[in-house]
């Protein structure tokens, strides 16, 4: 398979690193076999009558890759460019994600092909209520969790925990995260990801002895994620010298205003093209900024063998999923780059995400301040676990962080099985 297969395959990516920790841990074949495919795979096909009175057709999917901690988790994204690699990538990152973070779930993924942009919010809404009762018998609070993702939010979580109550006649809160607060969301859940890249972000730079007041950071992506981990480092004195989005990249080097800079995106259409007190520079010349900190907050495979050996960062922290191919990593590491693995970085999301789910199953309502403290107990820990397996077996915390995860599903996978064979061969 050459290199340029691999780059825009997310799901080998995976699969590499999976395979290093794997070998380390000498993971009996068929245990590896089955962890590398997802349990389920699911094709669901569904039309909806649109405004104009058109029938369109909709292909969507749902990966349930492990369920061996728990319940399945994990996002439902609407874009045009998704496939079933993609969410099966997506899905085992949710396995290792919760597995890594200590939090009682396994992986999936979902998505539906799609442009949400070109929809009304009445079409929208036509089309996740039919994804739900297609993948009815699939969901539910003790099997499979969704929650947002690309193109989706608390509308749609909203949309999806109502039709599936509807068809259980029951309402049904636990059965999906990133609600609304009215809908039994949780306080924190929009900004948790974004503050779990920016607590993560903090004791990367501790780890190298690096003071926040002292230090630069460089975001590329200013969606959910990008935007409130730039805000929270800016809180904390990280001078912030570039950011970026689809339409544009900006620089300077006195360090950005962000909260002007989330002020202008919120009234310039969500955008932060045109912002005035920076100079515009290429995209790709974003990523190869000196600087002590660089998160990747918006999409895959951005950090490849082509441009690795030109990064200046001291530290990458992945905000998004996968920025960095497999091709990259050993560049980056003769580089002396420490680079936080986004099962690490990103899980604020999917820590938060089971703070309601657990507050909805035990019909309770917590305080943020309590959310926000739990959420940094939980990432400290993971971050100190991770850097301790590290040192231990001399890998990169990347590898680290899949050997934690894999050795713990793989555990919890073994004892399950053993119980699973026992009555069988009584039954023969």
């Amino acid at each position: 398979m050459s290199s340029e297969i691999i780059k825009h395959n997310p799901f080998q990516s995976m699969i590499d690193r999976f395979n290093i920790a794997a070998d380390i841990l000498n993971l009996d074949d068929s245990i590896k076999q089955k962890l590398q495919r997802p349990e389920k795979q699911i094709t669901v096909n569904f039309s909806i009558t649109l405004d104009n009175g058109n029938v369109q057709n909709f292909e969507g999917y749902r990966v349930i890759h492990n369920t061996a901690l728990g319940p399945s988790k994990g996002g439902i994204r609407y874009d045009t460019a998704v496939n079933l690699d993609e969410v099966k990538a997506l899905a085992a990152w949710m396995t290792w994600k919760s597995a890594v973070t200590g939090i009682p779930f396994g992986g999936a993924k979902g998505g539906i092909i799609c442009d949400p942009r070109k929809h009304s919010k009445t079409e929208l809404e036509k089309i996740t209520r039919a994804y739900t009762k297609a993948l009815s018998d699939i969901f539910g609070p003790e099997k499979d969790v969704p929650a947002p993702d690309m193109g989706t939010g608390p509308d749609e979580m909203g949309w999806l925990m109502d039709e599936f109550s509807l068809l259980h006649g029951k309402p049904i809160h636990a059965v999906v995260t990133g609600k609304h607060l009215h809908s039994g969301g949780s306080l924190g859940r929009v900004e948790a990801t974004g503050r779990g890249v920016s607590i993560i972000s903090l004791l990367a730079l501790q780890k190298l002895k690096i003071r926040p007041a002292r230090a630069t950071a460089v975001i590329q992506g200013f969606g959910n994620v990008g935007l409130h981990s730039a805000l929270f480092l800016y809180e904390k004195g990280v001078k912030i010298i570039a950011v970026s989005d689809v339409s544009e990249a900006f620089y300077n080097p006195n360090g950005i205003n962000i909260p002007e800079l989330i002020l202008y995106y919120n009234l310039n259409n969500k955008t932060i093209k045109g912002y005035p007190n920076s100079v515009a520079i290429k995209h790709e010349d974003l990523l190869l900024l000196e600087t002590d900190l660089l998160i990747p907050a918006a999409k895959e495979d951005v950090i490849t063998q082509k441009n690795a050996g030109d990064i200046k960062a001291r530290i990458i922290v992945e905000g998004a999923n996968g920025p960095v191919s497999s091709d990259a990593d050993q560049i980056l590491h003769d580089k002396n780059i420490l680079v936080v693995p986004d099962i690490l970085a990103n899980a604020g999301g999917v820590t938060v995400s089971y703070f309601e789910w657990l507050q909805n199953s035990l019909l309770e309502s917590w305080r943020i301040h309590q959310i926000n403290k739990r959420l940094e107990d939980i990432l400290e820990k993971g971050f100190d676990t991770v850097f301790r397996v590290a040192v231990k077996h001399n890998v990169t915390p990347r590898i680290a962080a899949y050997i934690i995860a894999l050795k713990k599903v793989a555990e919890t996978q073994s004892v399950k099985e053993v119980a699973l064979e026992a009555p069988q061969y009584k039954q023969n």
